[in-house]
């Protein structure tokens, strides 16, 4: 029996049995957000399609769930996805496909074994955390398993997805320059929209959405914060800040001038962005990053060119009125205003959650808010105060505990990507390819702290993701120094070539 089930999945590699249980998580998935029996039917052809297309083309399903991640609230914004489907599901149906694929293919390209290292163990202790809180029943409104796993699987399952899906997925040092090229192409076409949106105006629902929801928020002070195709300016804010630091990394760590000058370019083109977006915010996790490089790259040369040129940036916008005429840079500058209102209010609710949250330890329940609390409830304060913040989200929800246990898995994943990077990598490119990675990490952890969007829409893909993708560096090496010494060889080749042509040019 064992013997024939086991021909069957090398000579069929599983496709039905795979296909069997996807399907049964799709189905729960879209009864538990109230999709209609006719509609789950009407789309059983689609998702037998893309299974098999993912079976027979895996990494472009890799890049498929990465655009899909990158651009699903742009649609979802402009009103361009179909009604009744959590944009959360593409991303989860994508990444469980994928692993699903990893795990029939191990017989033949085994390397699973790259995932036993620090960020795998820290990531199942938070997800085991977020699991015990199932059994949270804190505001007395008994388990439900529904809303917890709604909540669960956002704030912890997703990142044990992304961590596998990219540890057994960017495999070669070719899908990492893929990876870096795929990227900034997108970050561009984000530079590229809300250049779009100044000088040529917003969409009809984009304009809708503005004068309703994001009203108060982005258009403050007769300034409006620009959101290209996030969801909001504090989650475009951050991420371009993030990003930016990579790509700055990037560009002055690789060997390949075309890459250098590329990177640079988009780099620049993103803090461009970071500055329309109006997010204050953004300008510490531009410095964090920026900091986090001193300390990675481990030479005093680029620690004090750096540490100048921050310096640099610091003092023009907290010391000087230069640029005070254009809106942007005034708001960015008031990031450096200790008596700044909406800072404040931040505080005033915190003190507020402090003082709640001390009879609650376990927090008073991943997914449970102000929709599921009664109005009698003695937390229902805590349901209704504005997170603002990542961190604070997860503190009022699974407790002092739980946020204790967060930041303690954030750090030993932190701390072991730097130990990759500072000791156990020799290629200096490569090692700033980790460091960029880290250093982006870093930057987008500050801006969960201040705002909510860690676990938002493309963030907790691209930047945990690019953490995974660290602890995997040290099997590549030898294959990055090999292909990097061919494109350097190329490219001198190349400009010897151009040299000569020049040379006989002139005779």
């Amino acid at each position: 029996m064992n013997k024939s089930f086991a021909t069957y999945t090398q000579e069929n590699r599983g496709r039905a049995l795979l296909l069997f249980l996807l399907f049964g998580l799709a189905i729960y998935q879209f009864v538990n957000a109230g999709f209609s029996a006719f509609a789950m039917v009407c789309m059983a052809p689609f998702i037998v399609l893309a299974i098999y297309a993912a079976f027979t083309w895996r990494m472009s399903a890799f890049w498929v769930l990465f655009a899909i991640n990158y651009t699903v609230m742009f649609f979802n914004k402009l009103q361009m996805l179909p009604n009744g489907i959590p944009v959360s599901l593409y991303n989860e149906m994508l990444e469980l496909l994928l692993i699903g694929i990893a795990i029939i293919d191990a017989r033949e390209e085994p390397k699973f074994e790259r995932t036993a290292n620090l960020m795998l163990y820290a990531l199942i202790a938070w997800c085991g955390y977020c699991t015990l809180e199932v059994l949270n029943d804190t505001c007395d409104l008994g388990i439900d398993i529904a809303n917890w796993y709604s909540g669960a699987r956002l704030m912890a399952f997703q990142l044990l997805y992304i961590f596998i899906v990219f540890s057994l997925y960017i495999s070669t040092p070719k899908i990492i320059h893929q990876y870096l090229w795929v990227w900034a192409a997108f970050s561009l076409f984000s530079v590229f929209w809300t250049w779009k949106q100044q000088k040529l105006g917003f969409t009809p629902t984009e304009s809708v959405w503005l004068d309703t929801v994001g009203r108060h928020t982005h258009l403050v002070n007769g300034i409006t914060r620009y959101f290209s195709t996030f969801n909001d300016a504090a989650n475009y804010g951050c991420n371009a800040a993030a990003s930016a630091v990579a790509f700055f990394i990037f560009a002055i760590t690789t060997k390949i001038k075309r890459e250098r000058y590329f990177f640079l370019f988009t780099a620049f083109a993103i803090v461009w962005g970071m500055f329309a977006s109006g997010t204050r915010t953004a300008i510490a996790c531009l410095f964090a990053g920026i900091m986090v490089y001193v300390v990675l790259s481990k030479s005093v040369k680029i620690a004090v060119s750096v540490l100048i040129l921050a310096g640099i940036g610091i003092f023009f916008l907290a010391f000087t009125n230069i640029g005070q005429g254009n809106a942007q840079i005034r708001r960015m500058r008031s990031a450096f205003n200790r008596n700044d209102a909406s800072a404040n209010v931040r505080t005033i609710n915190q003190a507020a959650i402090r003082k709640y949250i001390q009879d609650a330890p376990w927090g008073i329940g991943i997914g449970t808010n102000y929709n599921n609390v009664p109005a009698n409830n003695k937390f229902r304060k805590l349901s209704t105060i504005p997170p603002d913040s990542e961190y604070v989200y997860i503190w009022v929800h699974a407790g002092p505990i739980g946020i204790t246990t967060f930041i303690i898995t954030m750090l030993l994943m932190l701390g072991g990507a730097c130990y990759v990077v500072m000791f156990r990598l020799k290629s200096r490119s490569l090692m700033g390819i980790g460091a960029g990675f880290t250093s982006a990490f870093v930057a987008i952890q500050l801006g969960g702290y201040a705002n909510q969007i860690l676990m938002q829409f493309p963030n907790a893909l691209i930047f945990y993701g690019g953490l995974s993708i660290v602890y995997i560096l040290p099997y590549i090496e030898k294959e990055w120094v090999e292909l990097e010494e061919k494109r350097y060889a190329d490219q001198q080749e190349r400009e010897r070539l151009k040299l000569e042509k020049k040379k006989a040019s002139r005779v």
